[in-house]
C-alpha cells in the first residue's frame, strides 16, 4: 500500500463518499477508486459498502481508516523533522482562533520563542471545530481556542486563561451611561471582528444570544480597526476586557451595559497524548499556564521576524 492509496480512502471515511474525496484531492472519482480497488485488492477485504443512505464501512475499513491517520501523520512528521535537523531549527504548528491569534498569540509566542535559539512558531488561524481533525492528522501540533462543548478522546486539553468579552461604545455615544434595552441592542449597529464570523466561542454566542440581525453587524479585517470605526461613530464593538481597559481607563470608550452585553470565555489548548506529542508541544503546555506567559498574553505586544511566523489568510466579504 501507498500513501497516495491511504491518503485517498482516509478522505473517502472523512467525506463519506468518493465524490467528496475527490474533490478535497483534486482528483477524478475514477482516481480515488482506482486507488481504493488496490487496497482491498491487497488487504482482503471490502473495506465499505454502497447503501441507499452512503457508505457503510466494515470493521477493517474503520481499522484500516484509524492507521491511515496515523501512518501519513508520522510520515509527514518525520520528513518535518528530517528537514529540521538538517537546518539546525525545529517548527512547532499552532492553530487558534482568530480571537486569541489577534489579542494574546503574539505576546506569547515572543516569549516562548526566546527561551530557544533553534525554534520557530508558525501559527494559522482555523475554526475550533477543525481541531481535533488537525491533530489526529497531524497537521498541527498544538491548537488553542474556545473550549470544545465536548472533550475529545484522547486529546489532551489543558484550560489555561479567563478572559471577558463586554460591549464598548464611544462616551458620547447616546445611550452611554444608560441601560439599553434589548430592541435597542438589536437595532445597533456592532462593529466586529472576524471572531464573529467563527462557528463557536464567545462573541458568536453574546451575538445569537443578543439577537443581532446580520445586516447590523459590520465585520472588519480586525477586531482593533472595528475598535477605531466605534470610536468614531454612534456604532458599538464587543471585545475582550483586557484590549479595551486602558481606553476605558482613559474615557476613549465606555462600556455599554444591558442583558447578555458582557460574558466570560477560557481558551484551551489541545494537543495530542503526551506519547505523542512533538517535545516544543509539550514544553508549550508546560509553559502556558505559567505567570509569565499570563501576562505575555495580556500584555504583550509584538513579535520579532523569523521566530514568529503566521499564516496569511485572506477572506473578502460581500
Amino acid at each position: 500500500m501507498t500513501p497516495t492509496q491511504l491518503r485517498a480512502f482516509a478522505c473517502v471515511v472523512r467525506w463519506g463518499s468518493v465524490k467528496g474525496a475527490a474533490g478535497e484531492l483534486g482528483v477524478s472519482e475514477a482516481a480515488v477508486s482506482m486507488h481504493v480497488a488496490h487496497l482491498r485488492k491487497e488487504l482482503d477485504d471490502d473495506l465499505f459498502t454502497r447503501t441507499s443512505s452512503g457508505l457503510a464501512f466494515t470493521p477493517g475499513g474503520l481499522r484500516l481508516a484509524s492507521r491511515a491517520v496515523e501512518i501519513l501523520g508520522l510520515q509527514d512528521r518525520t520528513v518535518q523533522e528530517v528537514s529540521q535537523a538538517g537546518h539546525g531549527r525545529r517548527v512547532l504548528r499552532v492553530a487558534t482562533s482568530s480571537l486569541f491569534a489577534e489579542h494574546a498569540a503574539p505576546g506569547l509566542f515572543e516569549l516562548f520563542a526566546s527561551r530557544a535559539d533553534d525554534l520557530d512558531v508558525e501559527l494559522s488561524v482555523r475554526p475550533a471545530a477543525q481541531f481535533p481533525a488537525l491533530l489526529a492528522a497531524r497537521t498541527v501540533d498544538v491548537t488553542i481556542g474556545p473550549a470544545l462543548q465536548a472533550p475529545v478522546d484522547p486529546m489532551v486539553h489543558l484550560h489555561f486563561l479567563l478572559y471577558e468579552v463586554l460591549a464598548v461604545t464611544r462616551p458620547d455615544h447616546p445611550r452611554a451611561g444608560q441601560r439599553i434595552t434589548s430592541e435597542e441592542v438589536r437595532s445597533q449597529v456592532w462593529n466586529l471582528g472576524p471572531s464573529a464570523v467563527d462557528g463557536d466561542g464567545v462573541v458568536p454566542a453574546m451575538l445569537r444570544g443578543l439577537g443581532v440581525p446580520e445586516q447590523n453587524q459590520r465585520i472588519f479585517q480586525s477586531n482593533a480597526a472595528a475598535l477605531e470605526e466605534t470610536k468614531r461613530s454612534d456604532d458599538a464593538a464587543l471585545a475582550l476586557g483586557f484590549t479595551v481597559s486602558g481606553d476605558l481607563a482613559a474615557g476613549r470608550l465606555v462600556r455599554l451595559t444591558g442583558p447578555g452585553l458582557s460574558a466570560q470565555g477560557r481558551w484551551t489548548a489541545m494537543a495530542l497524548p503526551a506519547h505523542d506529542q512533538p517535545p516544543a508541544a509539550a514544553e508549550l503546555l508546560r509553559f502556558i499556564t505559567t505567570p509569565r506567559a499570563t501576562q505575555a498574553m495580556v500584555r504583550g505586544a509584538g513579535v520579532h521576524l523569523g521566530r514568529f511566523k503566521p499564516a496569511v489568510h485572506v477572506t473578502l466579504w460581500s
